[in-house]
């Protein structure tokens, strides 16, 4: 997909869904996370690499819109970039798309913080330079 250098893919499960099969709104929450954690692995060392560093990324805001129905079994990708690095804040979006169909589009924004304290803290160069080198493949 056209600006965006990653994705990954989700089959809804059945627990996902309600009685007609189809996958239930907070269901999509769930599969962003799936993403960041996969993009995190693929470009920055991991989720777990900033919680080594004794920092979190604490989820501010998510916003989804949704185009179409996703259904059991059904296998989507969820197309993942992080943009808007400033401060001790960053931001993904996301398009989930089931074959060439948009199904659900969104962001969650994002701030990095001390983990004993919980403090705001800049996004750190290491962190940073990960994820614009892995953001100037898609350009």
């Amino acid at each position: 997909m056209e600006g965006f250098s990653f994705s990954t893919a989700v089959t809804v499960r059945f627990a996902e869904t309600d009685a007609q099969g189809i996958a239930h709104h907070a269901s999509f929450v769930v599969w962003l996370e799936v993403a960041r954690v996969a993009y995190l692995d693929e470009f920055a060392g991991g989720y777990q690499a900033i919680r080594d560093r004794g920092l979190e990324a604490l989820t501010t805001e998510v916003q989804l819109r949704y185009h179409k129905a996703a259904y059991f079994h059904e296998r989507l990708t969820i197309w993942t970039r992080c943009v808007g690095l400033r401060g001790s804040r960053f931001r993904y979006e996301y398009r989930i798309t089931r074959g060439d169909v948009l199904v659900a589009e969104g962001h969650t924004s994002h701030a990095i913080v001390l983990r004993d304290t919980y403090r705001a803290t800049r996004v750190p160069e290491w962190l940073s330079s990960a994820i614009s080198k892995a953001e100037s493949a898609s350009s």
